[in-house]
C-alpha cells in the first residue's frame, strides 16, 4: 500500500502535549486541522514535547501495540520528529518504525516488598546517602562480580544507551544490535572497570551488600523504589513498542550519528 493508502488508513490521531505552553499551542492547532479521538481508539497517538513526554507515552500505552509518532516541543527531542503541521497523516504513513523492546525490572526491598517495573531506557541502581554502595552481581544465576563499589550501575537498551548509559561512559549500541550494555557509575573498585556487554537474553541480578548501612534505590526510567536489596532484570521480548520517525530521521540513524559525534 502506497503512502497516500496508508494516509487513508490513519483516520484517527490523538495528540498528547507536554503541557508546555508551546507544546498546547501546537496541540490546538493541530486538533482544529485535523480533527482529534481519544487516545485508547486512535489509530496513531501523536505526542507533543520532548523525550521525556514521549517515554510517559510509551510507557502508558505499553502492550497496546499502538503506533506513536513525536513532535518536539521540548528542549533535546532525541526521540521526537521535526515540528512540522502540514500533511501530517503522510508523514506518519511515509515514518519508518522503529520496534523497541523494554526491559523488565523485579525488586525486594529490606521489609520483604516486592516491586515490578518497565524501563525502555535503563535500570539504575544507585547509592541513597554519602555511603558508597557495594554490589553483587549474577548474570544468569553466575557470579560475574563478587563486589562493585561504586555509586551505583545501570542496565541500558539499545535505545537509552545515548541517555544516561552515554552519560555515565557508557557504550552507545545500535538500535538492532542485540546486546545489553552494563555500565558502573563512578566505580571505586575495580577501579579499571568500565562496564560489560552482554547478550538481550541474559538474566542479571543485583544483591545489596550491607544493605542497612548501605542503602540503594533503584529507578526503572523514571520509578524508583527505595531500600532495595535484590534486584533482578531482564528484556521483556513479549512487549514491543512502536516509534516512528521521518525516513532519514529514524531512531536507528540518530544513534548512528552519536556514535559518531555529530
Amino acid at each position: 500500500m502506497g503512502a497516500g493508502g496508508e494516509a487513508e488508513r490513519l483516520k484517527t490521531l490523538a495528540f498528547l502535549s507536554s503541557g508546555a505552553p508551546e507544546a498546547e499551542e501546537a496541540r490546538a492547532r493541530l486538533v482544529a486541522k485535523y480533527g482529534e479521538a481519544a487516545p485508547e481508539e486512535a489509530d496513531c497517538i501523536v505526542a507533543l514535547g520532548g523525550d521525556g513526554l514521549m517515554l510517559r507515552t510509551l510507557h502508558r500505552f505499553m502492550g497496546e501495540g499502538k503506533p506513536i509518532y513525536g513532535m518536539n516541543r521540548g528542549s533535546v527531542g532525541f526521540l521526537m520528529n521535526e515540528y512540522r503541521e502540514s500533511n501530517l497523516r503522510k508523514r506518519i504513513a511515509a515514518a519508518i518504525p522503529s520496534i523497541v523492546h523494554p526491559l523488565l525490572m523485579q525488586a525486594v526491598d529490606q521489609r520483604g516488598g516486592e516491586f515490578q517495573a518497565h524501563a525502555i531506557n535503563d535500570v539504575s541502581l544507585l547509592r541513597q546517602t554519602a555511603q558508597i554502595a557495594k554490589l553483587r552481581i549474577l548474570v544468569n544465576d553466575k557470579e560475574a562480580m563478587a563486589e562493585l563499589v561504586a555509586d551505583g550501575v545501570l542496565v541500558s537498551t539499545p535505545a537509552g544507551s545515548t541517555a544516561y548509559n552515554l552519560s555515565a561512559h557508557g557504550p552507545i549500541l545500535p538500535l538492532n544490535a542485540p546486546l545489553l550494555a552494563l555500565t558502573p557509575i563512578s566505580a571505586f573498585r575495580p577501579r579499571r572497570w568500565h562496564g560489560a556487554l552482554l547478550p538481550d537474553a541474559a538474566k542479571l541480578r543485583f544483591e545489596v551488600l550491607e544493605a542497612e548501612k548501605r542503602p540503594v534505590s533503584v529507578v526503572a526510567d523514571h520509578d524508583e523504589f527505595r531500600d532495595v536489596v535484590s534486584v533482578d532484570v531482564e528484556m521483556d521480548r513479549r512487549t514491543q513498542l512502536i516509534l516512528l520517525h521521518d525516513p532519514g530521521h529514524s531512531l536507528e540513524d540518530r544513534i548512528l550519528r552519536e556514535q559518531f559525534g555529530y
